[in-house]
């Protein structure tokens, strides 16, 4: 039994209209909205829930503006939530009317608990053409409309010691290590999951303010196609992908394989429309990356501080992963 996955994305923000517009336009399906509050929920029972950031329920803030409050992991059983528990001890454990547990970590980002069976999803890819490989023959590719994000594949938040706030994970949750950025951060999926990644540590002191805080969201959508029909939409409505100065516009990521394309939120951070990310379980071989060699194999619009194509600088990763934040 384990953690699954992210089962809600808890939101505390500014602008309450503004921030639910821009979840619809991004293609999640609206499930609950008062003057309180707004409930997205995806088709594998995930949430994405808005609260006014001056919400009395909310956890406490440990950055300044908006963006998530909370990240709840699923876990896949009763047994195994309350085995996490146990092992959570040394610090207050808030318990909820649905047997949820929340917690703060170690750098004082706010977690939780709570049973959490994804519903199936099932993806209809369209076979690939290529010189020599006929996969598509007499089919068009599907046309689609909108974007319509599934899951939640991952969150990222900057952080003062990312090896410490990944000690943590390991030791009280067994996340596992997937792949370390030297200096940068690091990348870690939930015992229970195949993403690449579920959450990603990021280094504070390397980005503009120096500050923890919340970077972004991704989720999950099927092919490049959606990706780009998520994105043409988002622009059409106004939304303008090149808000805060880091990654924009369309690129895949050399460290995990995935597509995106991310546009700032006015309820904090950015959201990522996610395709195409490598899979992993207990068999994959964690790597250590140069930073700028990670982030990116290619962009439509590569940022000013990916000026020139960096070193080609990757290792498996050597050190024993229990001492990491040791």
């Amino acid at each position: 039994m384990a953690i699954v996955g992210i089962e809600t994305a808890l939101y505390g923000v500014d602008d309450l209209e503004g921030s639910t517009n821009f979840f619809q336009d991004f293609g999640l399906p609206l499930t609950a909205r008062d003057a309180n509050g707004s409930v997205f929920t995806l088709a594998n029972g995930s949430r994405v829930v808005l609260r006014n950031s001056d919400d009395p329920s909310l956890p406490r803030r440990w950055y300044d503006g908006p963006g998530m409050r909370e990240t709840v992991w699923g876990v896949d059983g009763g047994d195994a939530l309350e085995e996490l528990v146990h092992g959570l001890s040394d610090r207050e454990v808030r318990r909820d009317n649905d047997g949820g547990a929340h917690f703060v970590a170690d750098d004082g980002m706010p977690q939780g608990l709570r049973v959490f069976r994804p519903k199936p999803i099932k993806a209809v890819l369209d076979p690939l053409n290529a010189p020599g490989h006929v996969g598509r023959l007499n089919q068009p590719r599907r046309w689609r409309r909108r974007a319509q994000p599934r899951q939640i594949d991952h969150v990222v938040f900057a952080v003062t010691d990312f090896e410490k706030s990944f000690a943590f994970f390991r030791d009280r949750l067994h996340f596992r290590l997937s792949d370390y950025q030297t200096g940068f951060g690091i990348f870690a999926r939930a015992d229970g999951s195949h993403e690449h990644h579920n959450i990603y540590f990021l280094n504070c002191e390397r980005i503009p303010g120096g500050k923890p805080g919340f970077a972004h969201i991704a989720l999950g959508v099927e092919d490049i196609d959606e990706v780009m029909v998520g994105a043409n939409h988002m622009q059409a409505q106004g939304w303008n992908p090149e808000g805060r100065g880091g990654l924009h516009g369309l690129g895949r990521h050399r460290i995990s394989s995935a597509l995106f394309y991310y546009l700032p939120s006015p309820a904090g951070g950015d959201a990522e429309y996610h395709a195409d990310s490598d899979y992993a379980d207990d068999h994959w071989i964690p790597r250590e990356w140069e930073p700028l060699f990670g982030t990116a194999i290619w962009m439509t619009d590569p940022p000013p501080f990916m000026p020139k194509e960096p070193s080609w600088d990757v290792k498996i990763f050597t050190r024993d992963v229990n001492s990491i934040g040791k």
